[in-house]
């Protein structure tokens, strides 16, 4: 395990996927994640809503869900029960939910020496894919234009 002083950045995302299952297409992305060093997993959680609101709540490790096994790390706990009943408030009925807690293992060697210099994370969040995307063409349509 880790030494609480070498720890990367640690984030969750919850993933939402149609139908009462997760989708089996989704374990090989993980697993690549984790094999490469480039993510730690410290916990993997499925939450079911079925069709009539109804709200499960298991490990991946419980769940028997298709290579994801082989990913799931320690369990940690995180995320509490209600963070996660929370969550699958936000499901639509008949949808499956994957959440995971990571480690950017990428990123350790960076935090810690930002924590060495006294620094400390002032603020964190993800810039939406669809206005990268948008910035991306805005600057290739200048690039195009010679502007």
């Amino acid at each position: 395990m880790t030494a609480p002083a070498d720890l990367g950045p640690v984030e969750w995302i919850a993933i939402a996927f149609p139908g009462p299952a997760l989708d089996p297409r989704i374990a090989p992305a993980l697993a690549t994640l984790v094999r490469s060093g480039t993510a730690r997993l410290m916990d993997a959680v499925v939450v079911h809503r079925d069709a009539d609101g109804g709200v499960r709540i298991a490990e991946v490790a419980d769940e028997g869900e298709d290579g994801l096994d082989e990913v799931d790390g320690d369990v940690l706990e995180l995320l509490s029960d209600e963070d996660l009943v929370g969550l699958a408030t936000d499901l639509e009925p008949g949808t499956t939910a994957l959440v995971l807690v990571w480690e950017n293992l990428w990123a350790a060697g960076f935090a810690m020496d930002v924590r060495r210099a006294g620094g400390t994370l002032l603020a964190h969040d993800r810039v939406p894919q669809d206005d990268v995307e948008r910035a991306l063409r805005a600057a290739l349509g200048r690039e195009e234009a010679g502007v």
